[in-house]
Protein backbone atom coordinates (compact mmCIF):
# COMPACT_ATOMS: atom_id res chain seq x y z
CA UNK A 1 0.00 0.00 0.00
CA UNK A 2 1.03 3.66 -0.81
CA UNK A 3 0.37 6.76 1.60
CA UNK A 4 -0.78 9.84 0.00
CA UNK A 5 0.47 12.86 1.27
CA UNK A 6 0.08 16.86 0.91
CA UNK A 7 2.02 19.64 0.70
CA UNK A 8 2.98 23.27 -0.65
CA UNK A 9 5.95 25.14 -1.70
CA UNK A 10 5.97 29.14 -0.94
CA UNK A 11 7.31 31.17 -3.79
CA UNK A 12 10.36 32.47 -1.96
CA UNK A 13 11.51 28.55 -2.96
CA UNK A 14 11.81 28.55 -6.46
CA UNK A 15 13.36 31.90 -6.85
CA UNK A 16 17.12 30.57 -5.50
CA UNK A 17 16.58 28.19 -8.54
CA UNK A 18 15.92 31.24 -11.34
CA UNK A 19 12.38 29.36 -11.71
CA UNK A 20 10.57 32.46 -11.29
CA UNK A 21 7.11 32.39 -10.09
CA UNK A 22 6.21 32.86 -13.61
CA UNK A 23 2.17 32.19 -12.52
CA UNK A 24 -0.48 32.90 -10.29
CA UNK A 25 -1.33 30.44 -7.66
CA UNK A 26 -4.54 29.84 -9.04
CA UNK A 27 -6.10 26.33 -10.42
CA UNK A 28 -8.82 27.93 -12.76
CA UNK A 29 -6.41 26.74 -15.48
CA UNK A 30 -5.77 22.79 -14.78
CA UNK A 31 -6.56 21.85 -18.00
CA UNK A 32 -3.26 23.16 -19.15
CA UNK A 33 -0.97 22.49 -15.75
CA UNK A 34 -0.08 18.75 -14.45
CA UNK A 35 -2.28 17.94 -11.32
CA UNK A 36 -1.16 18.56 -8.23
CA UNK A 37 -1.26 16.48 -4.94
CA UNK A 38 -3.95 19.64 -3.78
CA UNK A 39 -6.49 18.74 -6.79
CA UNK A 40 -9.20 16.79 -7.31
CA UNK A 41 -7.86 15.28 -10.38
CA UNK A 42 -4.62 13.94 -8.33
CA UNK A 43 -5.53 10.00 -8.43
CA UNK A 44 -7.02 8.87 -5.44
CA UNK A 45 -5.06 6.05 -3.36
CA UNK A 46 -6.68 3.28 -4.64
CA UNK A 47 -5.73 4.30 -8.24
CA UNK A 48 -2.11 4.17 -7.11
CA UNK A 49 -2.68 1.20 -5.67
CA UNK A 50 -3.58 -0.35 -8.81
CA UNK A 51 0.09 1.12 -10.50
CA UNK A 52 2.09 0.15 -7.49
CA UNK A 53 0.38 -3.35 -8.51
CA UNK A 54 1.29 -3.20 -11.86
CA UNK A 55 4.81 -2.48 -11.35
CA UNK A 56 5.17 -5.53 -8.77
CA UNK A 57 5.18 -3.17 -5.35
CA UNK A 58 7.84 -1.01 -6.74
CA UNK A 59 6.29 2.36 -5.74
CA UNK A 60 7.26 3.98 -3.24
CA UNK A 61 5.57 7.46 -0.96
CA UNK A 62 8.79 9.74 -0.69
CA UNK A 63 9.45 11.17 2.71
CA UNK A 64 11.79 13.82 3.39
CA UNK A 65 15.55 12.17 3.77
CA UNK A 66 15.83 14.47 6.94
CA UNK A 67 12.61 14.16 8.49
CA UNK A 68 14.66 12.22 11.42
CA UNK A 69 16.09 16.00 12.44
CA UNK A 70 12.04 17.74 12.87
CA UNK A 71 8.95 17.01 14.40
CA UNK A 72 6.83 14.65 15.02
CA UNK A 73 9.79 12.36 13.48
CA UNK A 74 12.54 13.67 15.52
CA UNK A 75 15.09 10.95 16.16
CA UNK A 76 18.64 12.61 18.08
CA UNK A 77 20.49 9.19 16.90
CA UNK A 78 19.24 9.30 13.31
CA UNK A 79 19.79 13.38 13.26
CA UNK A 80 23.33 13.00 14.22
CA UNK A 81 23.98 10.27 11.70
CA UNK A 82 22.81 12.81 8.79
CA UNK A 83 24.30 15.60 9.35
CA UNK A 84 27.30 13.76 9.30
CA UNK A 85 26.67 12.05 6.34
CA UNK A 86 25.39 15.07 4.93
CA UNK A 87 27.84 15.73 2.42
CA UNK A 88 28.64 12.59 1.09
CA UNK A 89 27.01 11.52 -2.30
CA UNK A 90 25.93 7.92 -1.19
CA UNK A 91 23.29 9.24 1.23
CA UNK A 92 21.12 10.99 -1.40
CA UNK A 93 22.34 8.33 -4.25
CA UNK A 94 20.49 5.57 -2.18
CA UNK A 95 17.33 8.15 -1.74
CA UNK A 96 14.49 7.63 -4.12
CA UNK A 97 13.75 11.65 -3.59
CA UNK A 98 16.62 13.60 -1.96
CA UNK A 99 19.01 16.21 -4.24
CA UNK A 100 22.34 17.07 -3.41
CA UNK A 101 22.46 20.83 -4.69
CA UNK A 102 21.08 22.68 -1.65
CA UNK A 103 19.83 25.77 -4.31
CA UNK A 104 17.57 22.57 -5.69
CA UNK A 105 16.60 21.47 -2.86
CA UNK A 106 15.65 24.91 -1.56
CA UNK A 107 16.06 23.78 2.37
CA UNK A 108 12.18 22.59 2.48
CA UNK A 109 14.08 20.07 4.91
CA UNK A 110 17.31 20.55 5.90
CA UNK A 111 19.00 18.31 8.94
CA UNK A 112 20.80 21.60 9.75
CA UNK A 113 17.74 23.69 10.59
CA UNK A 114 15.87 23.70 14.20
CA UNK A 115 13.92 20.45 15.45
CA UNK A 116 10.11 22.39 15.16
CA UNK A 117 11.03 23.88 11.36
CA UNK A 118 8.89 22.44 9.15
CA UNK A 119 9.67 19.87 7.25
CA UNK A 120 7.99 19.10 3.59
CA UNK A 121 8.97 17.27 -0.05
CA UNK A 122 8.37 20.90 -1.01
CA UNK A 123 10.67 20.56 -4.02
CA UNK A 124 10.91 16.60 -4.09
CA UNK A 125 8.99 14.22 -5.96
CA UNK A 126 5.71 12.86 -4.31
CA UNK A 127 6.15 9.52 -5.64
CA UNK A 128 9.42 7.41 -6.99
CA UNK A 129 9.00 4.11 -9.06
CA UNK A 130 11.96 1.58 -8.44
CA UNK A 131 12.32 0.40 -11.63
CA UNK A 132 13.94 -3.13 -12.70
CA UNK A 133 13.04 -3.39 -16.14
CA UNK A 134 12.41 -1.12 -19.19
CA UNK A 135 8.44 -2.40 -18.34
CA UNK A 136 8.63 -0.43 -15.50
CA UNK A 137 9.66 2.51 -17.63
CA UNK A 138 6.49 2.50 -19.63
CA UNK A 139 4.11 1.66 -16.70
CA UNK A 140 4.93 5.16 -15.18
CA UNK A 141 5.06 6.83 -18.53
CA UNK A 142 1.70 5.63 -19.58
CA UNK A 143 0.81 6.26 -15.76
CA UNK A 144 1.41 9.75 -15.46
CA UNK A 145 0.33 10.80 -19.27
CA UNK A 146 -3.53 9.17 -18.42
CA UNK A 147 -3.48 10.64 -14.60
CA UNK A 148 -1.52 14.28 -16.38
CA UNK A 149 1.25 14.17 -13.57
CA UNK A 150 4.61 15.42 -13.63
CA UNK A 151 7.14 12.95 -14.50
CA UNK A 152 11.18 13.08 -13.54
CA UNK A 153 13.75 10.85 -14.28
CA UNK A 154 16.10 10.26 -11.63
CA UNK A 155 19.44 7.76 -10.93
CA UNK A 156 21.56 9.71 -8.68
CA UNK A 157 20.44 12.94 -7.49
CA UNK A 158 24.30 14.22 -8.77
CA UNK A 159 21.76 17.23 -10.26
CA UNK A 160 23.26 21.07 -9.63
CA UNK A 161 20.17 22.45 -12.23
CA UNK A 162 17.63 20.63 -10.80
CA UNK A 163 16.10 18.40 -13.76
CA UNK A 164 16.02 15.05 -12.14
CA UNK A 165 13.34 16.74 -9.11
CA UNK A 166 9.94 18.63 -9.38
CA UNK A 167 7.04 18.95 -6.53
CA UNK A 168 4.16 16.93 -6.99
CA UNK A 169 5.73 14.34 -9.67
CA UNK A 170 6.25 10.83 -10.30
CA UNK A 171 9.84 9.69 -10.42
CA UNK A 172 11.08 6.93 -12.65
CA UNK A 173 14.21 5.69 -10.10
CA UNK A 174 16.87 4.05 -12.05
CA UNK A 175 19.26 3.98 -9.63
CA UNK A 176 19.27 0.17 -9.11
CA UNK A 177 19.81 -1.12 -12.70
CA UNK A 178 23.48 -1.76 -12.19
CA UNK A 179 23.96 -4.64 -14.97
CA UNK A 180 27.16 -3.89 -17.10
CA UNK A 181 28.08 -6.33 -19.82
CA UNK A 182 31.35 -6.55 -21.81
CA UNK A 183 31.35 -7.39 -25.25
CA UNK A 184 32.61 -7.70 -28.85
CA UNK A 185 30.16 -5.14 -30.75
CA UNK A 186 29.66 -5.33 -34.55
CA UNK A 187 26.22 -4.24 -35.21
CA UNK A 188 26.89 -1.50 -37.12
CA UNK A 189 29.73 -0.67 -39.57
CA UNK A 190 30.61 2.43 -37.73
CA UNK A 191 32.30 0.58 -35.22
CA UNK A 192 33.69 -3.10 -34.60
CA UNK A 193 35.23 -3.70 -31.27
CA UNK A 194 35.53 -4.36 -27.23
CA UNK A 195 32.41 -2.33 -25.56
CA UNK A 196 30.67 -2.14 -22.64
CA UNK A 197 26.77 -2.20 -22.07
CA UNK A 198 25.68 -0.45 -18.88
CA UNK A 199 22.09 -0.23 -17.45
CA UNK A 200 20.64 3.06 -16.36
CA UNK A 201 21.71 3.08 -12.81
CA UNK A 202 25.51 2.42 -13.29
CA UNK A 203 27.81 5.01 -11.68
CA UNK A 204 31.11 6.00 -12.91
CA UNK A 205 33.18 4.13 -10.48
CA UNK A 206 31.13 1.22 -10.85
CA UNK A 207 31.99 1.50 -15.06
CA UNK A 208 35.59 1.79 -14.10
CA UNK A 209 35.96 -0.94 -11.93
CA UNK A 210 33.87 -3.24 -14.69
CA UNK A 211 36.59 -1.74 -17.36
CA UNK A 212 39.73 -2.09 -15.33
CA UNK A 213 38.81 -5.89 -14.15
CA UNK A 214 38.56 -6.68 -18.20
CA UNK A 215 42.18 -4.74 -18.89
CA UNK A 216 40.07 -1.62 -20.30
CA UNK A 217 39.45 1.58 -19.51
CA UNK A 218 36.24 3.66 -21.01
CA UNK A 219 35.65 7.31 -20.98
CA UNK A 220 33.89 8.34 -17.97
CA UNK A 221 33.18 11.64 -15.33
CA UNK A 222 35.10 12.57 -12.81
CA UNK A 223 32.83 12.54 -10.02
CA UNK A 224 32.47 8.19 -8.52
CA UNK A 225 28.82 8.33 -8.14
CA UNK A 226 27.67 10.24 -11.09
CA UNK A 227 25.40 8.04 -13.32
CA UNK A 228 27.05 7.66 -16.58
CA UNK A 229 23.56 6.83 -18.56
CA UNK A 230 21.45 9.66 -17.67
CA UNK A 231 22.66 13.37 -17.34
CA UNK A 232 26.37 12.80 -17.68
CA UNK A 233 26.21 11.13 -21.04
CA UNK A 234 23.46 12.83 -22.70
CA UNK A 235 24.81 16.28 -21.16
CA UNK A 236 28.35 15.37 -23.29
CA UNK A 237 30.23 14.53 -20.06
CA UNK A 238 34.11 15.70 -19.94
CA UNK A 239 36.59 12.95 -18.30
CA UNK A 240 39.94 12.32 -17.14
CA UNK A 241 40.58 10.79 -20.53
CA UNK A 242 38.78 13.39 -22.67
CA UNK A 243 41.90 14.89 -24.40
CA UNK A 244 43.42 11.43 -24.77
CA UNK A 245 40.56 10.52 -26.95
CA UNK A 246 40.14 13.96 -28.16
CA UNK A 247 36.66 13.79 -27.41
CA UNK A 248 33.39 13.60 -24.84
CA UNK A 249 31.52 10.85 -23.07
CA UNK A 250 29.28 11.12 -25.23
CA UNK A 251 31.81 10.91 -28.47
CA UNK A 252 31.97 7.21 -27.25
CA UNK A 253 28.09 6.28 -27.38
CA UNK A 254 27.70 3.15 -29.61
CA UNK A 255 23.64 2.80 -28.87
CA UNK A 256 21.18 3.61 -26.71
CA UNK A 257 17.93 1.78 -25.50
CA UNK A 258 15.28 3.82 -24.47
CA UNK A 259 11.82 4.38 -23.88
CA UNK A 260 9.93 6.92 -25.36
CA UNK A 261 7.29 9.73 -24.56
CA UNK A 262 4.71 7.16 -25.83
CA UNK A 263 5.89 3.79 -24.18
CA UNK A 264 7.65 2.37 -26.98
CA UNK A 265 11.17 0.96 -26.12
CA UNK A 266 13.06 1.39 -29.24
CA UNK A 267 16.74 1.10 -30.12
CA UNK A 268 18.86 3.85 -30.96
CA UNK A 269 22.65 4.21 -33.27
CA UNK A 270 24.21 5.60 -36.28
CA UNK A 271 21.87 3.13 -37.90
CA UNK A 272 18.49 2.83 -35.98
CA UNK A 273 16.54 5.95 -34.90
CA UNK A 274 19.40 7.76 -36.27
CA UNK A 275 17.62 11.24 -34.91
CA UNK A 276 17.32 9.97 -31.42
CA UNK A 277 20.62 8.60 -31.33
CA UNK A 278 21.99 12.46 -32.25
CA UNK A 279 19.63 13.67 -30.02
CA UNK A 280 20.76 11.46 -26.86
CA UNK A 281 24.42 11.90 -27.10
CA UNK A 282 24.56 15.23 -26.27
CA UNK A 283 21.22 17.14 -26.34
CA UNK A 284 20.49 17.01 -22.93
CA UNK A 285 18.69 14.43 -20.35
CA UNK A 286 15.01 14.42 -19.64
CA UNK A 287 13.86 15.45 -22.99
CA UNK A 288 13.68 12.88 -25.23
CA UNK A 289 12.85 9.33 -23.37
CA UNK A 290 14.03 7.78 -20.66
CA UNK A 291 17.50 5.81 -21.18
CA UNK A 292 17.56 1.83 -19.90
CA UNK A 293 20.97 1.54 -21.37
CA UNK A 294 23.48 2.70 -23.50
CA UNK A 295 26.53 1.13 -24.75
CA UNK A 296 29.83 2.43 -25.32
CA UNK A 297 33.57 2.06 -26.62
CA UNK A 298 36.16 0.37 -24.46
CA UNK A 299 39.83 0.87 -25.04
CA UNK A 300 42.79 -1.18 -24.24
CA UNK A 301 44.12 -0.27 -20.40
CA UNK A 302 46.79 2.60 -19.95
CA UNK A 303 49.04 3.69 -17.22
CA UNK A 304 48.78 7.09 -15.45
CA UNK A 305 50.44 9.94 -14.26
CA UNK A 306 49.25 12.39 -11.57
CA UNK A 307 50.18 15.17 -10.76
CA UNK A 308 49.09 17.46 -7.78
CA UNK A 309 50.87 21.45 -7.97
CA UNK A 310 49.77 24.36 -5.45
CA UNK A 311 50.67 27.44 -3.83
CA UNK A 312 49.08 30.26 -1.82
CA UNK A 313 49.61 34.38 -2.01
CA UNK A 314 51.06 34.15 1.68
CA UNK A 315 54.19 36.65 1.11
CA UNK A 316 53.95 37.94 -2.41
CA UNK A 317 51.89 40.66 -3.88
CA UNK A 318 48.69 39.78 -5.57
CA UNK A 319 50.22 40.93 -8.72
CA UNK A 320 52.89 38.04 -8.62
CA UNK A 321 49.93 35.74 -7.70
CA UNK A 322 48.30 36.59 -10.60
CA UNK A 323 51.32 36.89 -12.55
CA UNK A 324 51.69 33.09 -12.17
CA UNK A 325 47.85 31.84 -12.80
CA UNK A 326 48.55 33.64 -16.35
CA UNK A 327 51.46 31.47 -16.70
CA UNK A 328 49.30 28.46 -15.86
CA UNK A 329 46.73 29.09 -17.79
CA UNK A 330 48.88 29.21 -20.69
CA UNK A 331 50.73 26.21 -20.16
CA UNK A 332 47.09 24.54 -20.74
CA UNK A 333 47.51 24.28 -24.57
CA UNK A 334 50.47 22.25 -23.88
CA UNK A 335 48.92 20.20 -21.47
CA UNK A 336 45.99 18.94 -23.39
CA UNK A 337 47.89 18.51 -26.52
CA UNK A 338 49.92 15.60 -24.43
CA UNK A 339 46.32 13.88 -23.62
CA UNK A 340 46.45 15.69 -20.10
CA UNK A 341 43.49 16.34 -18.24
CA UNK A 342 44.54 19.32 -15.69
CA UNK A 343 41.90 20.99 -12.90
CA UNK A 344 42.79 24.03 -11.73
CA UNK A 345 40.97 25.25 -8.40
CA UNK A 346 41.87 29.20 -7.67
CA UNK A 347 40.66 31.35 -5.21
CA UNK A 348 41.59 34.57 -3.91
CA UNK A 349 44.36 33.38 -1.82
CA UNK A 350 45.40 29.64 -3.55
CA UNK A 351 45.79 27.74 -6.35
CA UNK A 352 45.74 23.96 -6.96
CA UNK A 353 46.14 21.65 -9.30
CA UNK A 354 44.00 19.09 -8.66
CA UNK A 355 45.31 17.08 -10.32
CA UNK A 356 46.58 17.22 -13.70
CA UNK A 357 46.03 13.83 -14.94
CA UNK A 358 48.47 12.59 -18.15
CA UNK A 359 47.48 9.27 -19.16
CA UNK A 360 50.06 7.18 -21.07
CA UNK A 361 52.65 9.82 -19.45
CA UNK A 362 55.76 9.50 -17.15
CA UNK A 363 56.94 11.57 -14.67
CA UNK A 364 59.56 12.66 -16.35
CA UNK A 365 56.98 13.94 -19.02
CA UNK A 366 55.18 15.50 -15.89
CA UNK A 367 57.89 17.47 -14.98
CA UNK A 368 59.07 18.26 -18.43
CA UNK A 369 55.54 19.67 -19.34
CA UNK A 370 55.27 22.12 -16.02
CA UNK A 371 58.79 23.44 -15.98
CA UNK A 372 57.96 26.79 -17.53
CA UNK A 373 55.13 26.79 -14.81
CA UNK A 374 57.56 26.03 -12.14
CA UNK A 375 60.50 28.20 -13.23
CA UNK A 376 57.87 31.04 -13.65
CA UNK A 377 56.97 30.42 -9.98
CA UNK A 378 60.90 30.13 -9.07
CA UNK A 379 61.30 33.99 -10.82
CA UNK A 380 58.23 35.03 -9.18
CA UNK A 381 59.57 33.93 -6.03
CA UNK A 382 56.36 31.87 -5.11
CA UNK A 383 57.11 28.84 -3.49
CA UNK A 384 55.22 25.46 -3.76
CA UNK A 385 54.39 22.08 -3.65
CA UNK A 386 54.99 19.78 -6.77
CA UNK A 387 54.35 15.66 -6.64
CA UNK A 388 53.89 13.48 -9.67
CA UNK A 389 53.07 9.31 -9.44
CA UNK A 390 52.70 6.97 -11.70
CA UNK A 391 50.41 4.21 -11.86
CA UNK A 392 50.00 1.00 -13.54
CA UNK A 393 46.35 1.53 -14.80
CA UNK A 394 43.73 4.67 -15.17
CA UNK A 395 41.91 3.04 -12.03
CA UNK A 396 44.58 2.85 -9.33
CA UNK A 397 45.26 6.41 -10.55
CA UNK A 398 41.70 7.37 -10.26
CA UNK A 399 40.93 5.20 -6.56
CA UNK A 400 44.22 7.18 -5.45
CA UNK A 401 44.04 11.15 -6.87
CA UNK A 402 40.38 11.77 -8.29
CA UNK A 403 37.60 9.22 -6.31
CA UNK A 404 38.59 10.67 -2.59
CA UNK A 405 39.10 14.17 -3.33
CA UNK A 406 36.83 16.71 -1.30
CA UNK A 407 35.72 17.94 -4.83
CA UNK A 408 33.77 14.43 -5.53
CA UNK A 409 31.63 15.54 -2.19
CA UNK A 410 28.26 17.15 -2.63
CA UNK A 411 28.76 20.85 -3.04
CA UNK A 412 26.62 23.34 -1.12
CA UNK A 413 27.01 25.89 -4.01
CA UNK A 414 25.60 27.87 -6.56
CA UNK A 415 26.76 27.63 -10.01
CA UNK A 416 27.86 29.46 -13.61
CA UNK A 417 30.06 28.33 -16.14
CA UNK A 418 31.44 29.37 -19.46
CA UNK A 419 33.63 27.85 -22.11
CA UNK A 420 37.11 29.51 -22.49
CA UNK A 421 38.27 28.80 -26.40
CA UNK A 422 41.59 28.44 -27.66
CA UNK A 423 41.61 31.50 -28.98
CA UNK A 424 40.80 33.39 -25.56
CA UNK A 425 44.17 31.44 -24.36
CA UNK A 426 46.71 32.20 -26.87
CA UNK A 427 45.47 35.98 -27.27
CA UNK A 428 43.29 37.05 -24.46
CA UNK A 429 45.13 35.41 -21.59
CA UNK A 430 45.60 38.72 -19.59
CA UNK A 431 42.01 39.27 -20.05
CA UNK A 432 41.36 36.07 -18.80
CA UNK A 433 43.26 36.66 -15.63
CA UNK A 434 41.41 40.05 -14.97
CA UNK A 435 38.12 37.83 -14.99
CA UNK A 436 39.49 35.34 -12.61
CA UNK A 437 40.52 38.26 -10.31
CA UNK A 438 37.26 39.89 -10.46
CA UNK A 439 35.58 36.72 -9.52
CA UNK A 440 37.81 35.01 -6.83
CA UNK A 441 37.95 38.17 -5.11
CA UNK A 442 34.36 38.68 -4.98
CA UNK A 443 34.89 35.56 -2.96
CA UNK A 444 33.81 32.97 -5.63
CA UNK A 445 35.20 29.71 -6.73
CA UNK A 446 37.01 29.52 -9.98
CA UNK A 447 37.38 25.80 -11.64
CA UNK A 448 39.05 25.18 -14.89
CA UNK A 449 39.11 22.10 -16.58
CA UNK A 450 41.40 21.84 -19.07
CA UNK A 451 40.92 19.29 -22.49
CA UNK A 452 41.22 19.29 -26.14
CA UNK A 453 38.02 17.41 -27.62
CA UNK A 454 38.81 18.44 -31.04
CA UNK A 455 38.14 15.67 -32.92
CA UNK A 456 36.43 16.17 -35.99
CA UNK A 457 34.46 12.49 -36.35
CA UNK A 458 31.54 13.13 -34.60
CA UNK A 459 27.77 11.95 -35.37
CA UNK A 460 25.88 14.06 -32.37
CA UNK A 461 24.85 16.72 -30.81
CA UNK A 462 27.18 18.09 -28.53
CA UNK A 463 27.80 21.61 -28.36
CA UNK A 464 29.98 22.78 -30.92
CA UNK A 465 31.86 25.26 -28.27
CA UNK A 466 33.33 21.95 -26.69
CA UNK A 467 35.28 21.65 -30.15
CA UNK A 468 37.33 24.83 -29.50
CA UNK A 469 37.26 25.23 -26.10
CA UNK A 470 41.02 25.07 -24.15
CA UNK A 471 39.31 24.93 -21.00
CA UNK A 472 35.78 24.95 -19.27
CA UNK A 473 35.05 27.06 -16.13
CA UNK A 474 32.89 26.26 -13.05
CA UNK A 475 32.33 28.86 -10.68
CA UNK A 476 30.37 27.84 -6.83
CA UNK A 477 29.73 30.81 -5.08
CA UNK A 478 28.78 29.03 -1.08
CA UNK A 479 25.53 28.36 0.36
CA UNK A 480 26.04 28.26 3.98
CA UNK A 481 23.79 25.36 5.76
CA UNK A 482 22.32 28.40 7.83
CA UNK A 483 22.24 30.83 4.71
CA UNK A 484 18.69 33.02 4.20
CA UNK A 485 17.32 32.13 1.47
CA UNK A 486 17.40 36.11 0.10
CA UNK A 487 20.74 36.25 0.46
CA UNK A 488 21.14 33.02 -1.68
CA UNK A 489 18.64 34.78 -4.07
CA UNK A 490 21.11 37.94 -4.32
CA UNK A 491 24.24 35.76 -4.63
CA UNK A 492 22.12 33.99 -7.44
CA UNK A 493 21.52 37.52 -9.17
CA UNK A 494 25.19 37.95 -8.75
CA UNK A 495 26.36 34.94 -10.63
CA UNK A 496 23.95 35.47 -13.27
CA UNK A 497 24.85 39.54 -14.06
CA UNK A 498 28.03 39.78 -12.93
CA UNK A 499 30.51 36.58 -12.57
CA UNK A 500 29.39 34.70 -15.82
CA UNK A 501 29.37 37.59 -17.80
CA UNK A 502 33.08 38.19 -16.43
CA UNK A 503 33.95 35.29 -18.62
CA UNK A 504 31.21 35.22 -21.29
CA UNK A 505 32.45 38.32 -22.58
CA UNK A 506 35.90 37.41 -23.32
CA UNK A 507 34.05 35.01 -26.00
CA UNK A 508 30.17 35.33 -26.11
CA UNK A 509 29.08 32.63 -28.45
CA UNK A 510 31.75 29.83 -26.79
CA UNK A 511 28.76 28.60 -25.15
CA UNK A 512 28.31 26.28 -21.26
CA UNK A 513 28.35 23.10 -20.52
CA UNK A 514 24.63 22.45 -19.53
CA UNK A 515 25.43 20.12 -16.35
CA UNK A 516 27.51 22.46 -14.43
CA UNK A 517 25.87 25.67 -15.14
CA UNK A 518 24.03 28.75 -13.74
CA UNK A 519 20.31 27.64 -13.82
CA UNK A 520 19.40 31.14 -14.05
CA UNK A 521 21.49 31.41 -17.98
CA UNK A 522 19.47 34.38 -19.72
CA UNK A 523 20.02 32.90 -22.90
CA UNK A 524 20.09 29.50 -22.20
CA UNK A 525 19.06 28.01 -25.58
CA UNK A 526 22.16 29.00 -26.92
CA UNK A 527 24.30 29.15 -24.23
CA UNK A 528 23.83 25.24 -23.65
CA UNK A 529 22.98 23.77 -27.00
CA UNK A 530 23.94 26.25 -29.73
CA UNK A 531 23.12 25.62 -33.39
CA UNK A 532 21.33 22.34 -32.80
CA UNK A 533 18.90 23.92 -30.54
CA UNK A 534 15.72 23.74 -33.71
CA UNK A 535 16.73 20.59 -34.44
CA UNK A 536 16.57 18.99 -30.89
CA UNK A 537 12.74 20.40 -30.79
CA UNK A 538 12.38 18.52 -33.69
CA UNK A 539 13.25 14.73 -32.68
CA UNK A 540 11.46 15.49 -29.54
CA UNK A 541 8.70 16.40 -30.94
CA UNK A 542 9.03 13.36 -33.29
CA UNK A 543 9.70 11.17 -29.89
CA UNK A 544 7.58 12.89 -27.17
CA UNK A 545 4.45 14.35 -29.07
CA UNK A 546 2.31 14.70 -25.74
CA UNK A 547 5.53 16.46 -23.96
CA UNK A 548 5.50 14.25 -21.29
CA UNK A 549 8.94 14.95 -20.48
CA UNK A 550 10.14 18.01 -18.89
CA UNK A 551 13.04 19.44 -16.73
CA UNK A 552 14.63 22.99 -16.20
CA UNK A 553 16.42 23.88 -19.31
CA UNK A 554 15.77 20.94 -21.53
CA UNK A 555 14.99 20.90 -25.03
CA UNK A 556 11.17 22.64 -24.94
CA UNK A 557 10.98 23.33 -21.48
CA UNK A 558 10.01 27.03 -22.26
CA UNK A 559 6.53 25.77 -22.80
CA UNK A 560 5.86 24.80 -19.22
CA UNK A 561 6.14 26.97 -16.29
CA UNK A 562 5.81 26.37 -12.59
CA UNK A 563 3.25 28.39 -10.41
CA UNK A 564 3.18 29.31 -6.85
CA UNK A 565 2.64 26.23 -5.98
CA UNK A 566 4.76 24.35 -7.76
CA UNK A 567 2.00 23.21 -10.24
CA UNK A 568 3.61 22.51 -13.82
CA UNK A 569 1.68 24.67 -16.45
CA UNK A 570 1.81 25.11 -20.02
CA UNK A 571 2.78 28.66 -20.76
CA UNK A 572 2.51 27.99 -24.67
CA UNK A 573 0.58 26.32 -27.27
CA UNK A 574 1.49 23.16 -28.73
Amino acid sequence: MVHLRYFSRPCTTLIILGLGCLLPASHAYTDRCRCTTQDSCWPAIAEWNSFNSSVHGKLIATTPLASPCHDPHYDAGACEHLREQWNLPALHDDDPSSIMAAAVANKTCNPFTARDTSCALGNMVSYAVNASSSADFASAIKFASKNNIRLVIRNTGHDYLGKSTGAHALSIWTHHLKDITFLDYTANSHYHGPAFKLLAGVQVVEAYAAADAHGMVIVGGDCPTVGVAGGYLQGGGHSPLSSLFRGMGADQVLEWEVVDGTGRLLKASRTKNPQLYWALSGGGGGSYGVVYSVTVKAHRGIPVTGVNLNFTSSNISADAFYQAIEEYHGTIPALTAAGGYPIGAITADSFSLTPLVLPNRTVHDAEALLEPLRNKLDELHISHKFEALHFPSFFSFYETMIAHNSFTHVQNAQYGGWFVPLDVIQHKNRDLTSAVRKIVEDGVGFVGVGLNVSTSNVWNAIHPGWREASMYVFLSSPWPETARLSDMAALAERMTNEWVPALSSLSPKAGAYMNEADPQQPDWKEAFYGPNYNRLLAVKRMYDPNEVFYAWTAVGSDRWAEDANGALCRVHAK
